[in-house]
């Protein structure tokens, strides 16, 4: 029932879909005769509310929007922890910034009051074309009431019926190829991404002098030497994509014995305790130096345009690192790299095959998987993480030399 849903729990599926059905019947096809696609829609609103990855998987679907409508004016709609990044995006003229309670983990007064102006402020500005990134029935309402000309999104999650263009989600395809194509759809431009890369993000100047400040004795510790600098985020977010940080430490003591690398250690605050791990796993004599705690997200793709490479698991700051050109090796889990692995040349999602992985059930892990590291993830052994690594640190660095051979 509800196959067209591509939601795992069976509740869940049939009661989005029972308000699908709800749904079709409030937008009546009597309703929809007057609405046509704009052939040149001047004002344009995107919704890319979620986390920082899923935002720099937008950057090339975003690109082409622009492209498509060069003197438009687009607003981009973002949660408060987004905006900083969302300012380096080229092609936006405004960011608003929309903090939902299924997203932020707050369901106060507050995030509602501010869903209710932004919808105001939005209506008011009578926009010709929204398109919504995500596949979520909840933010396709707000679309919905934010009253665009014409509607596009995905309708994987619910909510199809109240879009005007409903794009079918490829969950074997990756997350930017399929938002190109949700832009080609809702301008009715079928091929008009092929070829588009993303944009470079405009990293502030004053970020990035903050960036060479603070790596420069750790990367230059003698006069006229250069050491490799490899970017450890020790932290997976969620526990379902948290790999040991005790086996970090063995990729990166490896690393360092083999390169002469220095550790650069990156994370939020609330990553402290995973990345203090780290750090009691690994020898004294690594080279270290902790951002963690102490970086704002410039700051952060500053600092990691300037390293050597990258290790993580499926996280935000993975696609960051990616987006602004450092080699990364991710590590996967019940994450599909198809669908959300680093992008470019010099990055290599590294997993395991199990029968039941890729799941893909990250926000409601499998009964088996919930409260403990999945199968998955325990599977990936260091070895094959810092074979992964020599080889990005070989083909792209040639000056990195190994002491030894994995």
């Amino acid at each position: 029932m509800f196959r067209h849903l591509q939601l795992t729990e069976r509740r869940e599926r049939i009661l989005v879909g029972l308000a699908d059905l709800g749904l079709a019947v409030l937008r009546s096809p009597s309703r929809l005769r007057s609405r046509v696609r704009p052939a040149h829609p001047g004002r344009i609103l995107l919704l890319r509310l979620e986390r920082m990855g899923d935002l720099v998987m937008t950057r090339a679907a975003i690109s082409l929007v622009r492209t498509l409508a060069p003197s438009a004016r687009i607003d981009l709609a973002v949660g408060s922890w987004n905006a900083s990044l969302a300012r380096m995006l080229p092609d936006v003229d405004t960011i608003e910034e929309l903090d939902l309670g299924w997203l932020a983990r707050d369901i106060s007064s507050r995030a509602r009051r501010g869903m209710t102006t932004a919808v105001k402020a939005w209506r008011a500005r009578r926009y010709d074309l929204g398109i919504n990134f995500e596949g979520d029935i909840r933010s396709h309402v707000l679309l919905y009431a934010a009253g665009p000309a014409w509607t596009a999104g995905f309708g994987m999650a619910g909510g199809g019926p109240l879009l005007d263009e409903q794009v079918h989600f490829d969950p074997v395809s990756h997350t930017a190829d399929n938002a190109i194509r949700l832009v080609e759809q809702a301008f009715g431009r079928p091929g008009a991404g092929a070829g588009i890369t993303p944009p470079q993000l405009v990293i502030p100047d004053a970020a990035r002098a903050f960036a060479a400040h603070r790596l420069a004795d750790i990367a230059v510790p003698h006069v006229g030497e250069r050491r490799p600098l490899v970017g450890i985020h020790a932290s997976g977010g969620r526990l379902v994509k948290q790999w040991s940080p005790a086996r970090f430490a063995v990729v990166a003591t490896e690393l360092s014995r083999m390169f002469d690398a220095a550790m650069v250690l990156t994370g939020s605050l609330e990553d402290r305790p995973m990345v203090e791990a780290f750090r009691a796993a690994l020898p004294h004599d690594v080279p270290v130096i902790d951002l963690s705690g102490a970086l704002d997200v410039p700051q952060l793709a500053a600092v990691l345009e300037r390293l050597t490479l990258f290790v993580s698991g499926d996280t935000g700051p993975m696609h960051l690192a990616s987006a602004v050109g450092a080699p990364v090796v991710g590590v996967f889990g019940p994450s599909d790299p198809r669908r959300w692995g680093p992008l470019g040349p010099r990055s290599i999602g590294v997993r395991v095959d199990l029968p039941c992985s890729p799941c893909n059930r990250i926000r409601r892990p499998p009964g088996r998987c919930t409260g403990r590291i999945p199968d998955c993830l325990e599977a990936v052994g260091t070895p094959d993480v810092v074979a992964a690594a020599v080889r990005i640190l070989r083909l792209h660095n040639p000056s990195a030399s190994p002491h030894g051979d994995v």
